[in-house]
């Protein structure tokens, strides 16, 4: 579409730059006064951000309306009286659309089947705002964050009795502590990984991403990162209340999951590490199916991790309280599914046991003979959204010599995160060659130098948990890294290229999701959302009311938004999320205005449930 420029006006190229950068000093300058910090009270975050903009009175009545306004044609009556939003009931504060627990009781109990995802209809989905819980504060920065969480955040008390003995969590005052401790960590998570890294390459960046399933409260995770190690957590939402909530409120990446029917949101050799430490999943079950499918989403050479029962079940059958009869022939079938999927048992001490996957098929060829050995048909390895879990092998990818690794070499971890990945050198992802990858990376370390100049909390602290709902392959969060932040990398599932993949092999990661649904995940757990062509992604898909009011849940008061996309979505955008609770700013596209694709910032105001916002319309 054409836009109206201030070339039409006469004015020069320059004189645009310069109303760009006062106007972008004035928004920083609203922003910081919006945001809050530590108990929600403003602090000296404000002064500094005032401070460092300096003086914001260059163009008194600068307005961006010029670029955006006139230009898109007359509202219909709809869009020029937008439905106000209302909040919904305060007892739905922890709401969790697709986890809900009345929904989840009218599903079968076999395998798992109610803990798994079982999203509303249209007809049911809610149009109102979900609340913050009554004195709601922003969390703690990083690192406080890991062992301490607001109690008005998620005033749970029930894992503090029923986990007491365990040194999971401790309620005091008006906080609760996380000591970092864990059933099967007495001594605390910082030495139970001092004997994972005794085995493991840990230290040498060999190990990057991993996945901890039944976490709890994540604090494998949250350790795990000071061994700049990231960890995709997860546990169901189930009687132990609010465990990848707090999670989330430390600052330690997880989603509510479980393994049932379906299989895992994630690519095929994704994972360096995959853990279990008393996660109650029947590994020996279903004819293996569980363990098949951490085979599919571990790397070759990468390493399962199991810590607790059925291991070492002689010298603790009576402390398990478990007959010693059926924990040997827990372990045994554990022990036969390994030895058909290739893994190698490289330790095992105390209650702890360690497998590493075999690099490739050439390794494995004994199992080809092996009547056992079921081997997926689907040629798509990472195609799991909603497809059911089987109990077949996931076969390695083709080509390579007896001494290479099945689907490419990766370097250890930084490095890995600028180089080339295997799928892309190969050619794996249509239409991606090793040079459009490469000015890719460029594009996306411009756009968020662009971001850092709009919004200077980015690298402040101030944003740990942030979100990328459309990540490609993971640009954005690459150009991000940074040890005081994470990025969940969201690949839509109608995405054009299957790009999750790519992701983990840089060394981030993410996760497989339909924007038409909700994401699995609790209210207020992300600080910072960053939406690049979503709505343009899901036109005519779904609504894009129902996209945005997911963003609001999962948003926490005064987190922040990066909207960018065409300026005709996101004047749209901008209209709707008006009545939201939001304030907005639209932003020229970093090239300048002649450009179609605009920035929308926008800031959700901070309200709590039963009390009114404390920030201006």
């Amino acid at each position: 579409m054409a836009l109206k420029s201030s070339s039409a006006d006469g004015r020069t190229r320059s004189s645009i730059q310069i109303l760009i950068v006062a106007g972008l000093c004035c928004f920083f300058y609203i922003l910081g006064a919006w945001q809050r910090s530590g108990f929600g009270k403003a602090d000296i975050l404000a002064e500094k951000i005032i401070k460092s903009t300096g003086d914001c009175n260059i163009i008194p009545n600068l307005t961006f309306e010029t670029h955006h306004g006139g230009d898109v044609g007359p509202d219909d009556d709809s869009e020029s009286k937008p439905k106000i939003y209302q909040p919904c009931p305060s007892r739905l504060t922890d709401y969790t659309p697709c986890q809900d627990q009345g929904r989840a009781m009218t599903f079968p109990r076999e395998n798992m089947i109610y803990r798994e995802r079982h999203c509303p209809p249209q007809q049911e989905k809610l149009h109102c705002l979900i609340p913050a819980p009554k004195g709601y504060v922003t969390p703690f920065p990083w690192p406080k964050s890991r062992d301490y969480v607001p109690f008005a955040n998620a005033p749970y008390k029930s894992l503090t009795v029923e986990k007491a003995i365990q040194n999971w969590v401790q309620y005091e005052g008006n906080v609760f502590r996380f000591p970092g401790g864990g059933t099967q960590f007495p001594q605390g998570a910082d030495k139970y990984i001092d004997q994972l890294a005794s085995v493991l390459p840990i230290a040498n960046g060999t190990v990057r991403t991993a996945l901890d399933t039944g976490c709890g409260v994540a604090s494998l995770g949250a350790y795990l990162w000071s061994r700049n190690v990231i960890a995709m957590s997860f546990a169901p939402r189930d009687s132990h209340e609010a465990q990848v909530q707090f999670a989330l409120e430390r600052g330690v990446p997880a989603v509510i999951g479980v393994f049932g029917t379906v299989k895992l949101p994630y690519p095929s050799r994704a994972f360096d590490m995959a853990h279990c430490s008393r996660c109650l999943i029947p590994w020996g079950a279903n004819d293996g199916m569980y363990l098949m499918e951490v085979d599919r989403v571990l790397r070759p050479g990468g390493y399962w991790v199991l810590s607790g029962p059925p291991i070492n079940w002689k010298n603790n059958y009576k402390s398990w309280q478990r007959p010693k009869e059926e924990l040997q022939e827990e372990q045994r079938k554990i022990e036969e599914i390994a030895k058909l999927l290739c893994w190698d048992k490289k330790y095992q001490k105390g209650e702890m046991a360690i497998w590493q996957k075999r690099l490739n098929a050439d390794s494995c060829r004994g199992r080809q003979d092996d009547s056992r050995a079921t081997f997926c048909k689907s040629t798509d390895t990472d195609d799991a959204w909603y497809k059911k879990m089987e109990a077949c092998i996931t076969p390695y990818p083709d080509g390579g010599s007896s001494d290479e690794v099945a689907g490419g070499q990766l370097k250890v971890f930084p490095e890995r995160l600028d180089a080339v990945p295997p799928r892309v050198a190969s050619g794996s992802v249509p239409g991606v060659s090793v040079e459009t990858y490469q000015e890719y990376n460029k594009e996306w370390k411009k756009h968020v130098h662009a971001y850092k100049k709009i919004n200077k909390l980015i690298d402040s602290g101030r944003y740990r948990n942030i979100m990328d709902m459309n990540a490609g392959m993971g640009g954005f969060a690459a150009a991000l890294e940074s040890p005081k932040l994470w990025v969940m990398n969201v690949v839509p599932t109608i995405a054009e290229k299957s790009t999750l993949g790519v992701i983990y092999e840089r060394g981030l990661i993410g996760i497989y999701h339909d924007w038409c649904e909700a994401f699995s995940t609790y209210p207020r757990t992300y600080d910072l959302i960053h939406a690049s062509g979503v709505f343009s992604l899901y036109k005519d898909r779904c609504n894009m009311e129902d996209i945005l009011l997911e963003m609001d849940r999962i948003l926490r008061p005064e987190g922040a938004v990066i909207f960018r996309d065409e300026v005709d979505v996101l004047i749209k955008v901008r209209k709707m999320v008006g009545q939201m609770r939001w304030h907005t700013k639209m932003v020229d596209h970093e090239d300048g205005p002649l450009v179609p694709e605009k920035i929308l910032v926008a800031v959700k105001q901070y309200w709590v449930a039963g009390g009114n916002s404390t920030s201006t319309q």
